[in-house]
């Protein structure tokens, strides 16, 4: 029998425990509801305490969430490299009152190469429950993706600027590669991406592979794993591309 009340009743909201939220955000252009569960919507509307790497970035992501979200009623603190720790210890203030409060990073996992792990820390060394949420993970997708061991990988962060401690590193994530049959993950600054792959392709021997890892999860997502033999003359332009680079 057509029950009308049940087809229209209003959806419930859920309830959400009191805890530090680790929020995953979009990793480029791309869709909310093509990388991110419906629930992270729930968890994110029943917060109002926010911890953000970048106030603008997490209020744009907020409003894709949920275009009807009131902005102004949320409380927004800043966690980057200018943060002082003064400022960092007292952010949690609100938890410990009792409020669900929220992570942001500028992209991906919060606390994941990010000051975000900073906030974790405290919460983890004042026994506040901290809940990861599921979104996407450019180190994980990238891994997935490339062919490369998954049972043994090193993310490493950013290499060194400087020529020959950047060409010292690489032969030493090489070496790595190869002795412990382990993969080796690292990122560069969006402009210097092209530098990057031309330090590789010197410094490292022809039979490495190199999986690139370009805007994933958006429109041009580019993921391809050659030899530095065959990437030569064949690497397309990365520059301000969001890349992740993968050695094997």
């Amino acid at each position: 029998m057509f029950n009308k009340n049940r087809i229209f009743a209003p959806k419930k909201r859920i309830m959400i425990n009191t805890a530090l939220y680790l929020i995953p955000v979009l990793l480029g252009d791309t869709t909310v509801e093509r990388v991110l569960p419906a629930y992270n919507k729930e968890v994110i509307l029943g917060i109002r305490h926010f911890i953000v790497e970048d106030v603008r970035s997490a209020r744009r992501f907020l409003k894709k969430v949920d275009k009807d979200i009131n902005i102004d009623e949320l409380q927004f603190y800043p966690l980057n490299k200018h943060t002082s720790p003064q400022d960092i210890s007292g952010y949690l203030k609100p938890l410990e009152e009792g409020n669900p409060m929220g992570v942001i990073s500028e992209a991906g996992c919060p606390a994941v190469a990010d000051p975000g792990a900073d906030v974790v820390a405290i919460a983890q060394r004042k026994n506040l429950p901290v809940v990861p949420l599921i979104g996407p993970s450019s180190i994980i997708l990238s891994v997935m993706a490339s062919g490369f061991n998954g049972q043994s990988f090193a993310f490493v962060g950013y290499l060194p600027i400087d020529p020959a401690e950047r060409a010292k590193k690489l032969k030493s994530l090489e070496q790595r590669a190869t002795s412990e049959h382990q993969t080796q993950i690292f990122i560069e600054t969006p402009y210097r991406n092209n530098k990057m792959v031309e330090d590789i392709l010197k410094n490292c021997r022809p039979q490495t592979r190199l999986c690139i890892a370009a805007n994933i999860t958006c429109e041009d997502e580019y993921i391809k794993t050659k030899t530095l033999k065959d990437w030569k003359g064949k690497v397309p332009d990365l520059s301000k591309i969001p890349c992740i680079f993968l050695l094997f």
